[in-house]
């Protein structure tokens, strides 16, 4: 068994114990495998359970190869979906992360279609993202919506989002030890070629759209303030819509051990409610 594998499992015998607590049996838990997805990236793949719901992962400024996005992938893969995480960043490498700068967000769109019609993959798709993959997920996802597009996923869960557009990540001022390594100068995302209504500080219209929406963050957040989830929450019951909100005491961007383990189980439990049959 590789190392992934044995992660997966370690995760896995976590989850298991704690749905053992709640009403019913536990659900299955699946050896885990890498293959090739979308831009040549790793998919986390449940060994077993044949064709499987999927689910595509943005990760945060970290990049693509950080423990965030991977351990949600092995985790989710553990649970039978497939995962996907999807490397969004200009440039990088697998110890550095690259730029979110003109990222252009129908390229994501392009990543769900081509996962949705995988051998691999059977059923809804839904979308998980992380920091500025939150960002990017509830973007998305409300330029979709008001589009009325039919590549809409069924279900979204986002960790430490923020309620409004941010300007380019640049490595390069990371680098030279800014605190904030951002230019607001400069678009992260363009849609269909267009930064139109992307300029920072726009808010992000996720009200838009209708499907099942979970949204965890820490309370005691200092990089993107938990204020900006509540103001998400009060926006969308404001239209309706109801979100499920996890807000995690004492903790900040990014969860501790217990709390993301807790997190890791409430999505998966989340996303087979909305995405399994």
């Amino acid at each position: 068994m590789n190392r992934r594998n044995l992660l997966a499992a370690a995760l896995s015998t976590a989850a298991q114990t704690t749905s053992a607590t709640e009403p019913g049996a536990p659900p299955k838990l699946y050896p885990v495998e890498t293959q090739t997805g979308p831009r040549r990236s790793l998919i986390y793949v449940p060994v077993g359970r044949g064709p499987a719901p999927c689910v595509l992962l943005l990760h945060g400024s970290e990049g693509p190869n950080r423990r965030w996005t991977e351990t949600m992938a092995m985790f989710l893969a553990s649970q039978g979906f497939v995962a996907a995480p999807f490397p969004y960043s200009r440039g990088g490498s697998i110890y550095r992360a690259g730029d979110i700068l003109d990222v252009e967000l129908a390229e994501t769109v392009e990543a769900f279609r081509l996962m949705r019609t995988d051998p691999r993959v059977s059923g809804p798709m839904g979308l998980w993202g992380i920091s500025r993959g939150a960002e990017h997920a509830l973007l998305l996802t409300s330029l979709m919506a008001g589009e009325a597009s039919r590549d809409l996923p069924r279900a979204v869960a986002v960790l430490a989002a923020t309620d409004v557009v941010w300007p380019a990540f640049l490595i390069a001022n990371a680098d030279i030890g800014h605190r904030e390594p951002i230019d607001w100068s400069k678009r992260a995302w363009r849609w269909h070629g267009s930064t139109e209504g992307l300029d920072p500080r726009s808010p992000i219209a996720i009200e838009r759209y209708a499907g099942p929406l979970l949204i965890s963050h820490g309370e005691e957040d200092k990089l993107w303030p938990v204020a900006l989830a509540r103001r998400l929450e009060a926006r969308l019951r404001a239209h309706g819509r109801a979100p499920e909100m996890h807000y995690y005491p004492g903790e900040g961007h990014g969860l501790g051990p217990e709390a993301a383990s807790l997190d890791r189980t409430r999505v998966s439990d989340f996303f087979r409610r909305h995405l399994v049959g």
